[in-house]
């Protein structure tokens, strides 16, 4: 059997996105989402997205890592997630869809960027000079002198693998600030490596930046990563984060086929 898919990137952090509202496309076990995404021996991606059908909402988005297991939210996967949507013929210009986390919205702009409410976020816990909170996904945030020389593979593998977070798992974002500009770069779990991106992350890094008044502009939170230039707005009461979203391009890289002989579970 032949499978369609479509190669979706945002930010350089990109993505197999499948349409299972038939539910044809079945997951007996990880090792067919690892060959998938393998950049080898597969098509190669960050992760695997189904986009499947909700009772009270345009589509449920299911997540999945690239070592195979399925993840918590994906703020760069949501905005891929609703171009790919819009480009099924699902949606329109709006919609609000379910993920892992609960309940989104999304908005696609003119320009084709993409806008994705992400949850709302209550709690910063501090650890030394560092910072930990969840933006759908749990994130560490680190700040550093020298980021384009940081080794973060090594680096984020010593605190992701550290005896707090070895067992679940957590996201390690690096951060300078040069002149106002914010850089970022993200290992990733799930991924077990650096990714170009991470939407999650660079939403837990402007929430943490606004916190700490390290910024100057916060109506529009502008991050660089490797991949590219994302924006994160927000309003704060009392160091309660709403109406967060983020906003970048979601790009569609190709088309293809999966021969399903080869990917057998």
């Amino acid at each position: 059997m032949k499978i369609p898919f479509c190669k979706y990137q945002g930010t350089g952090n990109d993505f197999i996105m499948i349409d299972n509202r038939n539910n044809f496309f079945e997951i007996k076990n990880k090792s067919l989402v690892e060959k998938l995404c393998h950049r080898r021996f597969g098509i190669g991606s960050d992760g695997l997205i189904l986009i499947e059908n909700s009772l009270d909402a345009d589509f449920f988005m299911r997540y999945y890592n690239s070592d195979g297991n399925e993840g918590s939210m994906c703020g760069n996967g949501g905005r891929c997630a609703i171009s790919y949507a819009n480009k099924l013929a699902i949606i329109k210009s709006e919609t609000e869809f379910y993920a892992v986390d609960g309940l989104h919205k999304g908005i696609i702009h003119d320009d084709e960027k993409i806008s994705l409410l992400m949850q709302d976020v209550s709690e910063i816990k501090s650890i030394k000079d560092d910072f930990e909170l969840n933006t759908g996904s749990p994130h560490y945030i680190v700040f550093v002198d020298n980021l384009e020389n940081l080794n973060v593979f090594e680096e984020g593998r010593k605190i992701r693998y550290n005896n707090t977070y070895k067992k679940a798992g957590i996201n390690v974002n690096f951060v300078q600030i040069i002149n106002d500009k914010i850089s970022v770069r993200t290992y990733e779990r799930g991924v077990e490596n650096e990714t170009y991106s991470c939407g999650t992350g660079v939403t837990a890094v402007a929430i943490v930046c606004w916190s700490k008044n390290l910024i100057s502009n916060k109506n529009k939170i502008e991050i660089n990563t490797v991949g590219g230039l994302l924006e994160v707005s927000l309003n704060e009461n009392k160091n309660n984060y709403t109406n967060i979203w983020l906003k970048g391009q979601a790009i569609k890289s190709f088309t293809g086929q999966i021969e399903s002989e080869d990917y057998s579970n």
